[in-house]
């Protein structure tokens, strides 16, 4: 395995080949059949149903997963799925999930969907990459997967295959038959066609019945964003796939090692730094519970599931960690090496007291949908920065850049500035990041590097830190504040879970800074009390928060990441309401959604004169809007 240690380790990597020279081949199925015949007894994917650690699971070995995929490859290729075509999923974690992945990037393109999208996102997203097939759950109990996706396909007429995934086969009796006796009936107003996953490909050639791509096509659309307002879809080419699998695969790990995910494989943090880097070295990748850290008892048993399967490296978030740290290590972890942190930035309380408490070295990364995942990471064997996302990863190129709203560079910031993070490497497909022309538009400089619109600097020593989310600054009145100064200080407090920080409108200064915090179980402490605590600790006084919620659950993407818009809606709701009432208007507002283009904007119902809320509200950068 190769040393990583810093950043000149890497450039000399650079200097022996080019990185098109580094694969060994250039397609998702070659690469496939390549660890199938390398490896076929070592286990490639395990999947179990429930998070008990010795329950019911299974396991397809690297020659078992080339066989069923390319079964389930040939089945989409005669329902007419082409190189150009899409098949969609919407599935949670199972091995037919990986399969589908696998065998819908070797067929066409292969869009994942976020299964927790409601139907009209759905709808939207499959119409945007107008797929013609998609697969996702049978009806089940205790999830409205199957009905939603129906419900989306009442709009998407270009589907015309549904393959359905039956999660009762992973489950033993009784529970099996009561599933079965209870499954919930779907009403379908669409014409598509309805079949078994499993029975579709049984029947299938183990050997692929079509030509195998032959240059660098687009395998997958990943979608971003999506939970509030219509997602951007961004593509993928084989080589940005193969490039995450191989840099973790040369950096990090080899076939004798077992990687933990407990993350959507309809994210791209699973999918590619886990599940491509598994095809890329022959690593074996677990699959805990449909909904990984979500499942039912998946953090109480977290750390003996990682000693059942022998884990060598698991994958996480910062709201995970804030889990796993109320959970005593009862279990044999010694197999662990690392545990690689991404998302979002780990606090520095977090970090330490984390490797205290487990002995585990965390390396924290960065990456992002629209640069095909990975773009840096703290190198394993040297210095790893706490608080930093590391050294960018081979064949990356990063600047920090200030740049007009057209991509015209204003500024190339200096070590220690802080700039837009602008990229280039394999994973980025300059010029065609997304599917949609006009998001494409302003979005690269010099036709080459990709902005992020994430905010960050370089240190002396070529170490990335993120500052913040350009579009999370917090503007009071022309000063900008970083919302981290805020998150950083209140998660420093002993009774603190999780803080997100965001501005909420202000009639004067446009935005004043404020927090929602989640506190630890049992803790009680007080906004008064939190409030106290910052001004202790934060010496910019524009970025002392106003105002600090506690709330009893902080709203989370499917990765775990804090979704901000769900607070801005809170803090929009409850700013606009206490204005309307101290005016004494009987107006209050209904609901605050996301505009395509104005962005969040808030509905009004109301039984006085709208001249008057105008006056009260038109002071606000928010833009409202009465209901009819």
């Amino acid at each position: 395995m190769f040393k990583f240690e810093n950043v000149e380790d890497l450039r000399k990597l650079e200097k022996e080949a080019a990185f098109p020279d580094r694969l060994h081949e250039k397609t998702i199925y070659k690469s496939l059949r390549r660890v199938a015949t390398n490896f076929p007894s070592r286990p490639a994917i395990s999947f179990q149903i429930t998070s008990k650690p010795g329950s019911k699971s299974e396991t397809y070995t690297w020659s078992e997963l080339h066989e069923i995929v390319v079964k389930a490859a040939n089945a989409f290729r005669k329902v007419g799925i082409k190189k150009d075509d899409v098949i969609a999923f919407v599935l949670p974690n199972c091995s037919e999930t990986a399969i589908t992945f696998l065998a819908g990037a070797i067929t066409g393109i292969v869009n994942p969907i976020n299964a927790l999208l409601e139907p009209k996102q759905i709808s939207h997203i499959l119409r945007e990459t107008n797929a013609k097939a998609i697969v996702t759950l049978s009806p089940m109990l205790k999830t409205e997967v199957a009905q939603n996706v129906h419900k989306a396909l009442e709009t998407a007429p270009n589907v015309k295959t549904v393959f359905e995934v039956d999660l009762v086969r992973y489950l033993t009796p009784p529970k099996s038959w009561i599933a079965s006796l209870l499954r919930p009936k779907v009403t379908i107003n669409h014409n598509a066609r309805v079949v078994n996953f499993m029975d579709a490909i049984s029947s299938e050639n183990n050997t692929l019945d079509f030509e195998d791509h032959n240059d660098d096509a687009v395998c997958a659309y990943f979608h971003t964003g999506g939970t509030t307002g219509m997602p951007k879809v961004a593509q993928h080419k084989a080589s940005g796939m193969l490039f995450n699998g191989w840099s973790s695969a040369t950096l990090l790990f080899s076939e004798k090692d077992c990687l933990i995910c407990p993350l959507p494989l309809f994210h791209v943090y699973a999918a590619y730094p886990i599940f491509m880097t598994c095809l890329l070295s022959g690593a074996h990748m677990v699959l805990p519970t449909p909904q990984g850290y979500r499942g039912d008892g998946v953090f109480p048993n977290f750390w003996k599931l990682v000693e059942h399967w022998g884990v060598t490296f698991m994958v996480t978030v910062p709201t995970a960690i804030t889990q796993l740290l109320q959970v005593k290590v009862d279990a044999n972890i010694d197999t662990l090496r690392f545990a690689l942190c991404g998302s979002s930035p780990l606090s520095t309380a977090q970090f330490k007291q984390f490797q205290e408490q487990t002995g585990l070295k965390i390396l924290e990364g960065y990456g992002m949908t629209e640069a095909t995942c990975m773009i840096s990471v703290n190198p394993p064997d040297g210095d790893r920065r706490v608080g930093s996302v590391g050294i960018p990863y081979p064949y990356t190129e990063v600047k920090i850049l200030n740049c007009d709203k057209n991509g015209k560079i204003l500024k190339n910031c200096k070590v220690g500035e802080v700039g837009e993070i602008c990229v280039s490497n394999p994973g980025v497909i300059s010029g065609k990041t997304y599917t949609d022309p006009d998001r494409n538009k302003g979005l690269f400089v010099n036709k080459k590097f990709m902005r992020t619109g994430d905010l960050g600097r370089f240190d002396k020593d070529g170490y990335l830190w993120i500052t913040g989310r350009s579009k999370d600054l917090i503007i009071r009145g022309g000063h900008n504040i970083d919302p981290s100064i805020i998150e950083e200080t209140i998660s420093s407090h002993p009774s603190v879970a999780m803080v997100g920080a965001i501005g909420q409108p202000d009639a004067e200064k446009g935005e004043l800074p404020c927090a929602y915090v989640q506190l630890n179980d049992g803790e009680n402490s007080t906004p008064i009390e939190l409030i106290s605590f910052c001004e202790n600790k934060i010496t910019e006084m524009a970025a002392l928060p106003k105002y600090i919620e506690i709330i009893e659950e902080m709203p989370l993407t499917a990765v775990g990441k804090i979704f901000k818009p769900d607070l801005r809606k809170k803090a929009i709701t409850r700013v606009f309401d206490e204005a309307l009432s101290k005016a004494s208007i009987k107006a209050q507002v209904n609901s605050v959604v996301e505009h395509p283009k104005e962005g969040l904007k808030a509905h009004i119902v109301t039984e006085d004169n709208p001249e008057n809320i105008s006056k009260v509200l038109s002071p606000y950068t928010v833009g409202w809007e009465l209901m009819k």
